[in-house]
């Protein structure tokens, strides 16, 4: 039996700070899950990644995280799959993040996805919280998760908050001090992504400037992933990793410290390595290598992205 089932956790007069949409069965089931990682750059979604992210669940309960939108992927994810139910949780409030019933709900779910929006309501809402606490219980416990855009933001070590708006590339290839260029460390603690910041949208939004300008304000070790839109990259507990969908995923990583790294200062940096892998072929995030694809190289001089001269 299918049914909707609509419940406002948390009440307030029009626009509760808690809103859960449930799919599937009312019942809670438990599953044996097994780990993943699912990385998907925005656009339109890859329904291979979310059938790997079914599949990881045994059938349970999926359960997609969000602070705004709807409950649309209830139904895309039952289509897509089997499933105990398919639920959406809302939380508008970083109080929510310690509301019982939102704990709960993630205590008992076998799949986590968090979709996209503002990766600023997700860090302010939810980071340090028991939510946050939550959530890193069940990844240590074997639940797979996954994130698309701003879900995808918060799954590294480390992020780019957006908490002060967006940053193109050119804007932080001229100034990687500007405070649009906000990063940060530790909302989740993932082995297999340790070391490692995102961005969403690679390549119709231009951004292989502004990762690289994300890496410069990181640790010597921080290495980036670019994941195009309708693109994913579906990541193992040992950091074996698959590329699925349309289109590119990215892996960037600095070869030596940047010439130039000051506020206020264009950037400059040597001999940044790329590596561009398409659907189907394998990276292996440890050892931060392919067998399918030769890396290129590119220097940032005076702000300005070009190839590394030979």
């Amino acid at each position: 039996m299918r049914f909707l089932l609509f419940l406002a956790l948390t009440a307030t007069a029009q626009t509760p700070p808690v809103e859960y949409t449930r799919a599937g069965n009312p019942e809670d089931i438990t599953t044996k899950t097994q780990p993943g990682y699912l990385l998907m750059g925005g656009g339109k979604d890859v329904e291979e990644a979310f059938r790997w992210l079914i599949e990881r669940s045994g059938g349970g309960d999926f359960l997609v995280l969000r602070a705004g939108g709807t409950p649309a992927y209830n139904p895309f994810v039952q289509k897509l799959g089997t499933v105990n139910s398919a639920a959406t949780m809302i939380l508008r409030t970083r109080e929510a993040s310690s509301d019982p019933a939102v704990l709960d709900r993630i205590n008992k779910a076998e799949a986590i996805f968090l979709a996209g929006g503002d990766q600023w309501n997700y860090i302010r809402f939810w980071k340090d919280t028991p939510m946050a606490r939550a959530l890193q219980r069940r990844i240590d416990q074997g639940v797979p998760i996954g994130g698309t855009s701003a879900g995808l933001a918060v799954l590294g070590e480390h992020y780019f908050s957006a908490a002060h708006d967006t940053i193109t590339s050119e804007q932080a290839l001229q100034n990687p001090f500007d405070e649009r260029l906000a990063v940060g460390s530790g909302f989740l603690n993932i082995p297999a992504l340790k070391s490692i910041i995102t961005d969403s949208h690679f390549t119709p939004r231009k951004r292989i400037g502004r990762l690289i300008a994300f890496l410069t304000r990181l640790d010597k070790d921080a290495r980036g992933i670019g994941i195009d839109e309708a693109t994913a990259l579906l990541v193992e507990p040992d950091g074996s990793a698959k590329v699925v969908g349309r289109n590119s995923v990215w892996f960037l990583n600095r070869t030596r410290p940047a010439t130039t790294c000051e506020p206020g200062k264009p950037l400059a940096i040597e001999n940044v390595r790329v590596f561009q892998l398409n659907p189907n072929q394998v990276f292996d995030l440890k050892r931060w290598t392919t067998p399918d694809a030769t890396p290129s190289q590119l220097s940032v001089t005076n702000g300005t992205l070009a190839p590394a001269a030979p």
